[in-house]
């Protein structure tokens, strides 16, 4: 046992999200009508931030389901997205009515919560969890690509759900997914982190932040880290991503640099920013700080790229 896992620590857990093994099947998304009526396909049920999952018993859940169930609980099919194929096997994620949440939420069998649970709880397996992750970004998308940004014509869904088609000018508009830089600056036995007033009580994590037009991930993590909590950053190494829904975003993962010491936050973005030593940044990872101070939980990338400084070495190629 390394000295890491007697300081509690234990294997390395999956990165949330990060497991989607489905063939994505972008060549065939033409032959959707053929997946509708496949009686093999299986559906993912999502309501804006609400996720149906049936139980499975003995405390188990399972968020895919068998198609024709998914339509019978409610599901709509006119923006249904194809999340990819199991083998021959199509997934498919169906968008449902807000209305129908209050009444699927009072069935026995179901159990209707949202996905960030689903992932710090662990509540289905790694590559189920992907594929909730991946389908709620996309419906996401098309809530709020109903009409054409070019002529205001209210658009179709076309390519399985990939694409949204105007029928007036003839426009495609694809998803889009936002980059977001997020940061460890080191110095030393040292790291960098901050408390946004959102936070969970305690929790402290990495900075983080959108990345602008015109500017590389390593320029915008510098630039965050400027501006959030006035320390001036050089070598940037990139260790990991994670698809991040909230709405339809990517975390870039990256050890900084540090080139200053004097800490002034923007108060704005944060209530706190401070210097943990690299032995009080494993006690916020095992949560056994004497002042309750905790990391992020092990599903999210920010406890990725803590632990990597804790334990000096990267995460696990995913």
């Amino acid at each position: 046992m390394s000295d890491f896992d007697a300081a509690g620590l234990g294997e390395w857990p999956a990165l949330g999200y990060s497991a989607f093994r489905l063939d994505r099947a972008s060549d065939r998304r033409a032959r959707m009508p053929e997946f509708l009526a496949d009686p093999r396909a299986r559906a993912c049920l999502i309501a804006g931030e609400t996720v149906v999952l049936a139980k499975a018993g003995e405390g188990a859940q399972r968020a895919l389901m068998p198609f024709a169930e998914a339509v019978a609980l409610g599901g709509r099919t006119g923006e249904a997205c194809l999340l990819g194929l199991d083998g021959e096997v199509p997934h498919i994620v169906l968008p449902l009515h807000a209305a129908a949440v209050a009444v699927l939420a009072e069935r026995e069998e179901l159990l209707l919560t949202d996905l960030r649970s689903i992932a710090v709880q662990g509540l289905v397996p790694p590559d189920e969890l992907a594929e909730l992750a991946c389908g709620k970004a996309m419906l996401s998308w098309h809530a709020r690509r109903s009409f054409c940004s070019n002529c205001g014509t209210k658009l179709e869904v076309g390519e399985a759900g990939w694409r949204r088609e105007c029928p007036h000018c003839g426009a495609q508009h694809f998803p889009r997914t936002d980059p977001v830089v997020i940061m460890l600056t080191i110095d030393g036995d040292n790291c960098l982190l901050g408390r946004s007033a959102r936070f969970a009580p305690g929790m402290w994590s990495c900075l983080a932040g959108f990345v602008e037009p015109g500017e590389t991930f390593e320029e915008a993590a510098r630039r965050e880290t400027l501006e959030e909590a006035g320390i001036r950053t050089g070598a940037a190494r990139y260790l990991c991503s994670q698809p991040w829904p909230f709405p339809m975003s990517v975390m870039i993962g990256f050890h900084l640099q540090a080139a200053s010491r004097d800490i002034r936050i923007d108060d704005v973005e944060l209530e706190g920013a401070r210097w943990f030593h690299r032995d009080e940044a494993r006690l916020l990872l095992t949560r056994t700080h004497p002042e309750g101070l905790v990391a992020p939980p092990p599903m999210a990338i920010a406890h990725h790229l803590l632990r990597a400084f804790v334990e000096g070495r990267d995460p696990p190629a995913g």
